[in-house]
């Protein structure tokens, strides 16, 4: 990892085309310009975080409609249907 010290307005360069410019600096917050072509993707390491997450469980759920079916039938073979006698039985009690 690189260490560099910048202060307000000073700017960083990688490569030749993209550009880190200090903006302001707070009690707790650094603000940063990234001035970069199109072609290159910017965004923050938690954003990264929450995609890679997600996609996991995207893959995870890939099969979630089948695997709903299935319990739904394994569910409805578990449940005994009552039948007319059982329900008359009941009710005279």
């Amino acid at each position: 990892m690189l260490i560099m010290r910048r202060r307000e307005g000073e700017a960083i360069m990688i490569g030749d085309d993209v550009e880190i410019r200090i903006l302001s600096i707070g009690r707790s917050k650094v603000k940063i310009g990234i001035t970069a072509p199109r072609t290159v993707p910017v965004s923050s390491h938690e954003i990264e975080l929450v995609r890679s997450e997600n996609q996991a469980a995207a893959g995870i759920l890939s099969d979630g409609p089948a695997l709903v079916a299935r319990l739904l039938r394994a569910r409805v073979q578990e449940t005994p249907e009552k039948s007319p006698e059982v329900t008359d039985q009941k009710e005279e009690e």
